[in-house]
């Protein structure tokens, strides 16, 4: 690893030059956006700033790490942050000396931007409560991790044909998506994994095929081999549009797929040494007796310790957040944050009287189910986005706090501001991906409707489109929404699940013909 870091860090000097040369209008936006990516930093929409992403192997912040963030926010003035659907934090409106200073400096704390974005294995993600969440089966954390830095390997090694995303889950609520990531280790009952693979979301998603079972986590490793192997055998270097992992289930057949896989995988276990010696190194902080209770409370499998739950709306925290969180938590035994896949933040290992301390630092962030709802940066920022995925987050939020609905009463939503599904859309129980739509003559901001989704293990499914929303028209649909079933003194869980239909002849009030 120390080597591999030493080869990233004298890759820093292309970046710089490419990035003044960018900053200098010498190369464009595409020619540059090819280039950056692989080092975890594309420019944002109009090529004025850059955004960094931050890769954390499972969402795991550590206290140095933090602090990290916490001296380059001062450092360099940033003035906003992201918490990412791929457990990452992201920094925005950067100038081009910042994203390169950041970049190298954060190689100290072993924060590696390098893959962040491009052609590469993309940051691993892993149940954020893995260690600590009652109920699960093992903590799948530590193999992730092993799995995390066998595959910065390949950033350096490989071409391939697009990106790789991995995943691990802890339990069936499925948080990670693994049974539909590009490779998912899927914990069991008895101790092994399953393994899914070529699933993922955006255009045309696909769930993951079952390629394995029972698979004991020493050996993981042959299995992520297999997968690249698969991918750089099988995958699309013609067509990008089609060179994601899920396109081979189209191209092969499922059945074609899998025992293509499985070849990879025999081979690899043929020729290869690939098995780790992982070690579970379990909580070790005891409780000193105090106890607390609340609805961002989550009592951990160690007896009197708790874990914080903190979600800023839209996964965009005040930069200074990060400072104050920091004074908490920094003298305090064994805490970390764990960063959630829809933009949550868990601060674990606490007693009682410490997770009083986090509370009240933290709470500013959402007071309700639906106020955890998920979006993607948007296209206020992003090059590809088309829609203010975070404005209109933030209307509906506005105008639906006006009612004071019971917690429960709306569900948590996804928003995406593209197709791209970096909010999720397609497994939110409501989800929304931005678009247009000409009404009268006039091209108008307007999000697709998708209902029903869910990433849960056993239950997973898509959401169906229901049709096009305008933009301006959606608060009111959330306001309608919540009185209609505050008034039924239920909540949406309840109230969709026993008469599905009326959600329908509310929506069609608001959805476009």
């Amino acid at each position: 690893m120390e080597k591999l870091l030493k080869e990233f860090r004298e890759d820093l000097a292309e970046f710089r030059e490419m990035t003044d040369k960018f900053y200098a209008k010498e190369v464009n936006m595409k020619e540059y956006k090819g280039f950056s990516g692989g080092f975890g930093s594309y420019a944002q929409k109009g090529g004025q700033a850059s955004m960094l992403r931050l890769r954390l192997p499972g969402g795991r912040l550590t206290k140095e790490k933090l602090k990290f963030v916490v001296d380059s926010i001062e450092e360099y003035g940033v003035e906003k942050a992201h918490f990412t659907t791929c457990q990452t934090i992201q920094f925005h409106n950067l100038d081009g000396k910042a994203a390169c200073d950041i970049m190298e400096k954060a190689l100290d704390v072993g924060i590696v931007t390098r893959g962040g974005g491009g052609d590469f294995p993309r940051n691993t993600m892993v149940s954020p409560l893995s260690g600590v969440e009652e109920g699960e089966y093992f903590d799948v954390l530590p193999y992730a991790e092993a799995v995390s830095d066998y595959l910065l390997g390949f950033i350096k090694t490989v071409k391939m044909p697009r990106k790789l995303k991995v995943g691990f889950s802890n339990s069936p609520a499925n948080v990670t998506h693994a049974t539909f990531r590009d490779l998912g280790f899927v914990a069991t009952a008895n101790g092994t994994f399953d393994v899914y693979s070529a699933g993922g979301l955006g255009n045309n998603p696909r769930m993951g095929v079952k390629v394995a079972e029972d698979v004991q986590p020493s050996q993981v490793l042959y299995y992520v081999k297999a997968m690249v192997e698969t991918f750089l055998a099988y995958g699309n270097y013609e067509n990008r549009a089609k060179a994601r992992t899920r396109y081979m289930q189209e191209s092969l057949g499922v059945e074609g797929y899998k025992k293509a896989y499985l070849e990879k995988l025999e081979s690899v276990k043929a020729n290869e040494n690939l098995d780790i010696d992982v070690k579970v190194t379990p909580v070790m902080k005891v409780s000193d007796g105090t106890k607390v209770t609340g609805k961002r409370v989550i009592a951990q499998k160690q007896e009197g310790l708790y874990a914080v739950a903190y979600h800023p709306l839209g996964g965009v925290p005040a930069v200074s957040k990060f400072a104050e969180l920091y004074d908490v938590i920094k003298d305090m035994e064994a805490v970390e944050i764990r960063i959630a896949p829809d933009e949550t933040i868990y601060v674990v290992n606490l007693n009682g009287d410490e997770a009083q301390k986090v509370l009240k630092v933290t709470d500013d962030g959402a007071q309700n189910l639906f106020e955890t709802s998920v979006s993607c940066i948007g296209a206020t920022i992003c090059q590809i986005g088309l829609r203010d995925s975070q404005g209109a987050l933030a209307e509906i939020i506005h105008e639906v706090r006006k009612y004071d609905f019971s917690d429960g009463v709306l569900p948590r939503i996804h928003i995406s501001g593209c197709t791209s599904s970096c909010g999720t859309h397609q497994i939110g129980t409501l989800g929304f991906h931005g678009g247009a739509k000409r009404v009268n003559d006039v091209v108008e901001p307007a999000f697709t409707f998708h209902v029903n989704g869910s990433d849960q293990q056993g239950e997973e499914r898509f959401g169906e489109q229901w049709g096009m929303m305008l933009q301006k028209d959606m608060p009111a649909f959330f306001v309608e929404l919540g009185k209609t079933i505050q008034a039924e003194n239920k909540t949406f869980e309840t109230w969709y699940a026993e008469e599905p239909e009326k959600l329908k002849t509310i929506a069609e009030k608001y959805l476009l013909h």
